[in-house]
């Protein structure tokens, strides 16, 4: 179950492959730098716990994780959680949350989770990522317009009036270098797609701010000079209240790092032909979750853009993951003072793309224009995430993916109702078949689907067509893949209501599955052996038998 692909790779490591992942380490490290600084300070937390954060994570994602290219580190969807977790319980509350979601992680890599996560409907996902996108994007306003922190309003559309009504206090300047630094962004890739335009624009405003002596905050005057270092942090006060308090904030942050870090590594799987190992990846996102926090860092996940960055740069192997991390350490060590000069408005303007990528709005625009019911999930979860809170909307949101998936079940369980002829078991297969006579005083209940609790109502309404009861019903199960428990209770108040009209029952073309599952309920016997015919020719010959002895 546990099986990291470095354990794997390294076994016929080459030194060619050594070359290419080094080199591909160092920039996807130089490309991480920016992005981990900005990603802590709009998390509420000090800058040097990003860059722990991508060095911790970023180092175990990789050597325990179950893809081959994946980079680890703090992550944008998670800038709303913890931020909110901040404000509410400091940075003991944030360590303690991030430990809480490296547990739920390494349960649910145990449970085998990973496949069943990768299946999360689209338009919740969509509905998240577009909500934490204009959440992330709104709260970067203030810096990017360089309007004063003081009595900022901590909901969106608070923000929204905030910036409206002060629009006459924007700091030219610094609303200046932080279009500059998104424009850089947006048009460097067109020019040279293997460094990332985050990093030239960071690099170039940061050079002009400094050498023409501009007027705005950069990260030193606003936090000081910080040295990141590791330095064991301890566990914080644990007792039930706590734990009760961050429990859905840490349900939140495990349950978007699984659904972030095995997207990534889907998308990744596509661009390298590799298949990455889900079930693995989400303990080992667990472990790196647990480390990151006691060292002085935050939660974090796996990330597309850094992964795909290290796809383009030429990285094969987890050691080109492990590299970077390496990277942002010897930053860390040497020349973190650096960082301080590096202005904030530059920092927002790259958190604008970050968001703008974030938001799906193709996406979003085409899920409207489909089916009404996945337009109203994809709404309600955007309109959750941004106005009630992502702590609130994400288990919602699985909520409605656990309703949506109920619901197109039961869509394709169907019961037709046959009277007089009935197709024979080649029309499964072939379109070359015949049709059979169905005898009077018999009926067919051609049954498709699964047979679960969601059908229980389709019997009833099939019955109620029903003008003349039938002396002997046969029901057809060669499409019935399984019977759950509610739905061997539906079929054992059936057969009830049929002997009570004198209707004999008859079972065709039982699964496997769904044999076994009669036998042990019971219904096997209660129904009788020699009424569960292998076919419908032979199930007709029964009926026919059984009229005659009536």
């Amino acid at each position: 179950m546990f099986e990291p692909v470095f354990f794997s790779t390294i076994k016929k490591y080459k030194k060619k492959r050594l070359l290419s992942d080094l080199s591909s380490g160092l920039i996807v490290g130089i490309v991480a730098l920016p992005l981990a600084i900005a990603f802590a300070i709009a998390s509420g937390v000090p800058p040097e716990t990003g860059l722990i954060t991508a060095v911790a994570v970023g180092f175990f994602v990789s050597f325990l994780g179950g893809s081959r290219v994946q980079i680890g580190g703090p992550s944008g969807a998670f800038i709303v959680v913890i931020y909110g977790i901040m404000q509410q319980h400091g940075m003991e509350g944030v360590i303690l949350a991030s430990l809480m979601a490296g547990v739920m992680l390494i349960i649910l890599g145990l449970l085998r989770a990973g496949t069943v996560l990768q299946f999360m409907p689209y338009p919740i996902i969509v509905g998240f990522t577009s909500g934490i996108a204009l959440i992330i994007f709104t709260s970067q306003l203030q810096e990017l317009l360089g309007l004063p922190d003081i009595g900022v309003p901590p909901d969106p559309l608070g923000k929204w009036w905030y910036y409206i009504s002060h629009l006459g206090n924007v700091n030219t300047t610094a609303a200046a270098m932080g279009i500059l630094t998104i424009l850089i962004t947006i048009v460097w890739p067109r020019l040279y797609r293997k460094i990332p335009g985050s990093l030239i624009a960071i690099i170039l405003v940061t050079m002009i701010v400094n050498i023409f002596n501009l007027e705005m905050e950069t990260i030193g005057s606003k936090f000081g000079s910080f040295s990141a270092s590791f330095h064991l942090t301890g566990l914080p006060e644990i007792n039930a209240e706590i734990l009760g308090q961050l429990f859905i904030p840490a349900f939140t942050l495990a349950v978007l790092g699984a659904i972030e870090s095995l997207l990534s590594a889907i998308v990744a799987d596509g661009a390298t032909g590799y298949r990455h190992r889900p079930n693995t990846e989400l303990m080992a996102q667990g472990f790196a979750n647990i480390i990151s926090p006691l060292v002085g860092g935050m939660a974090g996940s796996g990330a597309l853009a850094k992964t795909m960055t290290n796809i383009r740069n030429g990285g094969k192997t987890p050691v080109a993951g492990m590299f970077h991390a390496l990277i942002l350490l010897m930053f860390m060590m040497f020349l973190g003072r650096l960082a301080m000069m590096i202005p904030l408005a530059a920092l927002a303007g790259i958190l604008v793309v970050v968001a703008y990528n974030m938001s799906e709005w193709r996406s979003f625009r085409s899920i409207l224009k489909t089916s009404r019911g996945e337009a109203a999930v994809l709404m309600v979860t955007f309109l959750l995430t941004v106005f009630v809170g992502l702590n609130f909307a994400l288990p919602f949101g699985i909520l409605l993916a656990m309703i949506l998936f109920i619901k197109r079940v039961m869509e394709t369980t169907d019961i037709e109702v046959l009277r007089h002829e009935v197709e024979d078991e080649r029309s499964y297969i072939t379109e070359d078949f015949e049709t059979l006579e169905i005898p009077k005083g018999v009926e067919v209940f051609q049954i498709r689907g699964p047979f679960f609790f969601g059908i229980a109502n389709k019997f009833e309404e099939a019955e109620q067509e029903i003008h003349e009861k039938p002396k002997v019903r046969i029901l057809r199960m060669r499409r019935v893949p399984f019977i759950d428990s509610t739905g061997m209770k539906n079929l054992r108040n059936f057969l009830e209501r049929s002997k009570r009209n004198r209707t004999r029952t008859i079972l065709s073309g039982v699964t496997p599955k769904a044999l076994s599952a009669l036998k042990k309920e019971g219904l096997y016997y209660d129904i009788g052996k020699e009424n569960i015919c292998r076919d419908i020719e032979s199930s007709l010959e029964r009926a026919r038998k059984m009229l005659q002895k009536n």
